[in-house]
């Protein structure tokens, strides 16, 4: 499934694939709705009526990931509320472990992220999962989101990699597809990145995994490899 002796980089997504994305479907979809409705004294039905299209229609484009700018059309501190909720952020199954395997295996792990700053600051206060990575990229630093093909030009600007020996690793289709596109050697799929919700179905061309330790005894079998290198 993972080719892991012809790797020298892992590019990792935050959201779905190492947190658990429950915490941002929550938010999205019932504490924002609820607080929205508080200060425009509707219900929660009638917001959510409201704010769901209002979110979608920018689905894809930075504006999607931008506390700043739903802050400021929403007339709300995004980042307070998220923060109100922030008891809900949590690893995935296995991440620990499977982060432990890539530093002990030489691979060098870098989170990429559609999340902007301020909700990543909070989150990696919770978790501190930047301490277990090399390093933490926001695509608010390029300008791009991960789902544009200039995005990866724009990346090994900041951060040089060799695309043909970088895994990707991410929840979202549409940000594998565009990796591939921009000659990522090897692209993986999460399917179950929201711990309350049934799996999705596979791509029909990317692999995929549930979870890391479905992959876990693969990059250990490289990590006692490198260790006798």
């Amino acid at each position: 499934m993972v080719d892991w002796l012809s790797l020298d980089t892992v590019f990792l997504d935050m959201d779905g694939t190492l947190l658990d994305l429950h915490f941002d479907n929550h938010f999205w979809l019932e504490h924002l709705p609820r607080r929205y409705a508080e200060h425009n004294e509707m219900t929660a039905g009638e917001a959510r009526d409201y704010l769901i299209p209002l979110i979608m229609a920018e689905r894809g484009s930075l504006n999607w990931y931008c506390t700043d700018y739903w802050s400021e059309r929403l007339a709300l501190d995004i980042t307070g509320l998220k923060a109100e909720v922030g008891d809900r952020i949590g690893y995935r199954p296995h991440v620990r472990e499977f982060l432990g395997a890539l530093q002990d295996s030489g691979l060098r792990p870098v989170i990429v992220t559609n999340c902007h700053p301020d909700p990543l600051r909070l989150k990696l206060e919770r978790t501190g999962l930047d301490r277990l990575v090399d390093g933490v990229i926001s695509s608010h630093q390029l300008g791009k989101p991960k789902e544009a093909g200039e995005f990866w030009d724009e990346l090994n600007r900041l951060h040089r990699y060799n695309p043909a020996r970088t895994l990707m690793v991410d929840d979202s289709f549409p940000v594998l597809e565009s990796a591939r596109q921009a000659g990522i050697g090897q692209c993986l799929a999460i399917l179950a990145p929201d711990s309350r919700q049934p799996a999705r179905e596979r791509h029909p061309e990317i692999p995929s995994i549930h979870h890391f330790d479905e992959i876990l005894p693969d990059l250990q079998r490289r990590a006692t490899v490198q260790s006798r290198d």
